[in-house]
């Protein structure tokens, strides 16, 4: 397995509004602008068409999403853990990023994906 990715973003919306635009399917399906299927805690989640899969294990609205996390690429049965955490600063949100437990092949494309297909799209919808 690869080293994690640490990654930080600030966004100038509260934490309770980062949090469901991650964890309502209608929000991140807007942003991204593929289908999303989001459950509820403990809920499975198919992501960008069913590109991402996996399941929602801690949610703690406005403050912290856990989840096993996998591409549709990878060997069967192998997820890595994504942690979102959420901090408000100021008016905004600082969101801390942290993903281990992927295959280390598959890095080259998780770290900038995660600014293209997450960051980016959702600083625009968030604006």
């Amino acid at each position: 397995m690869a080293e994690p990715i640490h990654q930080q973003v600030e966004f100038a919306a509260t934490p309770q509004r980062v949090y469901a635009a991650l964890t309502q399917s209608s929000q991140f399906a807007a942003f991204t602008g593929a289908p999303a299927e989001i459950g509820g805690d403990g809920g499975a989640f198919a992501c960008f068409g069913g590109m991402i899969v996996g399941r929602n294990i801690e949610m703690l609205p406005g403050q912290r999403l856990v989840q096993a996390w996998r591409t549709k690429t990878w060997p069967e049965n192998v997820y890595s853990i994504v942690r979102f955490t959420l901090a408000a600063q100021g008016a905004g949100t600082r969101l801390t990023l942290d993903q281990d437990g992927f295959p280390a092949d598959q890095r080259v494309h998780l770290e900038p994906g995660w600014p293209k297909m997450y960051w980016e799209p959702l600083r625009k919808y968030l604006a």
